[in-house]
């Protein structure tokens, strides 16, 4: 099914509603919706393949603009809203615009890109406009709201978060399919392994720009589910959200999970989640106690997964099978797992290396073939640069990102085993480890915590620092644990839960007069 069929049969039912402003469309209105930004992008002369850029907040008619871009057979790419005006200008130059969506809300980002982006021929801005853009609003209220002749589907050309380095979009071979009979990408996954259906809610609290959320949210819709978009995270807003809409499926990283279980007992147990039939989970690792106490909370309806926005591989996780080997990610699914020394030769069950895919779909890195080449095996193989390792019943362990491995005195230290304990205490909100200089061991383990109370002095941090070091003794080798810890009101990690850990790394390196 496409979103299309479901305004023919059901076009009253609401197709989306925002937990915020209240907006909501049917499945009728969004149709059309779709239908008249697709005649608006094929009048300004776009054929299928051709690209859009879009870059906003999680906006009430922004499913509107994803799905028009579908129905208009184009490739588009939705930009993290949170980028500086430099990154921004350089995707909509790299993955060639042909035009650019935005808000009001970006107003003064959408000004400062104008002169480095001069290869777009159109610019559109939602709530009002500035110079150089003209308005969304109007530009598709001028046209038809018949569906295009002959539809091709289009799809998504997104682009990693540059955790490691310089964003780069994942872009595979564009086929001309017909659209009302194409699938959007994890509609098949979303139907038999979560269980959803025509009946579902499902709840969509990160931003749509990012992977995962913008796949199943579309995904749902396709299968006339009624989606409930959040416009940002809030623990007691999400819960609100649960009851409220009684929501079915919904899709969280693993902070949101931390911050849930960090609300105070009597705030949690206060709303009904007696409705939830499946809770999802990806973008990260989970701490094995976030996890247990989430499954005690929700019951045995957290399921989790591990892919990339790559799309070279799926490895999937029940409850039953976490809790029946307590850490993993699962098992692959429609895809097998290699698990590879810097040699490139396997390696035995329970040791850690670069985990390569077989049997997963193809991609490339749009203009770099150089990454594209890093990205494979000599058997063809690729890999999302993870470090993992199998159990004796082909479960996945992930161990980190390779770029995050610490190496103290020639000794391998993955950050992610600290963070997961630290994380857990309970005057941490959110923490990040990883490796600074050292003259006699190369590097030392370093860890920057938000703490649930900023302390007041010199002695209060000093105080935290040394209570946190000893309770991550108390779990792990001290080889493993941080040496120091610095205390910081906020990190920087991306609302789609990815810390931003490369520029607290960098910081530290800088500052010691050394590159990494």
């Amino acid at each position: 099914m496409y979103l299309g069929a479901h305004a023919l049969t059901h076009p009253d039912k609401l197709a989306m509603v925002m937990t915020g402003s209240g907006y909501s469309q049917t499945f009728a209105q969004l149709d059309a919706a779709a239908n008249r930004l697709a005649n608006l992008l094929r009048n300004a002369g776009l054929k299928p393949g051709d690209h859009v850029a879009l870059c906003m907040e999680n906006h009430d008619r922004y499913l509107e603009v994803l799905w028009g871009c579908q129905y208009a057979g184009v490739v588009y790419t939705a930009a993290s809203s949170r980028l500086t005006s430099k990154e921004l200008s350089y995707i909509i130059n790299d993955c060639a615009a042909r035009i650019f969506i935005t808000s009001k809300y970006k107003a003064d980002q959408a000004s400062e890109i104008i002169a480095d982006t001069p290869n777009l021929e159109m610019r559109l801005m939602l709530d009002g406009t500035v110079a150089g853009y003209e308005s969304y609003e109007n530009a598709v209220s001028a046209q038809s709201d018949a569906p295009l002749p002959n539809r091709i589907a289009g799809t998504d050309m997104l682009y990693s978060s540059g955790t490691t380095g310089q964003p780069k979009g994942v872009t595979k071979p564009f086929v001309d399919l017909p659209l009302e009979t194409t699938p959007t990408s994890v509609a098949p996954s979303l139907a038999m392994l979560f269980g959803a259906s025509f009946d579902s809610v499902y709840l969509t609290p990160a931003p749509l720009y990012h992977a995962a959320p913008l796949r199943f949210t579309m995904a749902a819709q396709s299968m006339g589910c009624t989606v409930v978009a959040m416009e940002h995270f809030d623990p007691e807003q999400f819960l609100t959200a649960i009851e409220r809409h009684k929501v079915t499926h919904t899709q969280v990283v693993p902070t949101m999970f931390v911050r849930l279980l960090k609300l105070d007992e009597s705030n949690r147990s206060k709303y009904d989640v007696s409705s939830l039939q499946a809770v999802i989970h990806a973008a990260a690792p989970c701490p094995i106690p976030v996890k247990k106490q989430m499954i005690e909370w929700f019951g045995r309806i957290i399921h989790e997964y591990y892919a990339g926005t790559e799309g070279n591989g799926f490895v999937y996780c029940n409850s039953d099978l976490w809790l029946a080997n307590e850490g993993t990610v699962g098992v692959p699914i429609g895809c097998t797992i290699h698990i590879c020394g810097d040699d490139g030769e396997e390696l035995p069950n329970y040791e850690s290396g670069t985990i390569f895919f077989e049997g997963g779909a193809t991609f490339e890195y749009h203009n770099d073939a150089e990454k594209t080449k890093s990205s494979r095996h000599p058997k063809g193989w690729s890999t999302l640069g993870d470090v993992g390792y199998l159990n004796d019943n082909g479960c996945l362990f992930l161990t980190d990102r390779k770029a995050y491995m610490i190496i103290s005195g020639g000794v391998n230290i993955y950050p992610q085993e600290a963070e997961n304990a630290l994380v857990t205490h309970p005057k941490v909100i959110d923490v990040a480890v990883f490796g600074v200089p050292n003259d006699d061991f190369g590097e030392e383990v370093k860890a920057v915590v938000q703490p649930a109370t900023m302390p007041e002095s010199a002695e209060a941090a000093r105080a935290l620092e040394l209570e946190l070091i000893a309770y991550c003794k108390s779990q792990l080798a001290d080889v493993k644990c941080p040496r120091s810890i610095d205390f910081r009101a906020e990190l920087p990690r991306h609302p789609t839960g990815k810390l931003y850990k490369r520029l607290l790394k960098d910081e530290y390196w800088k500052n010691a007069g050394r590159s990494i």
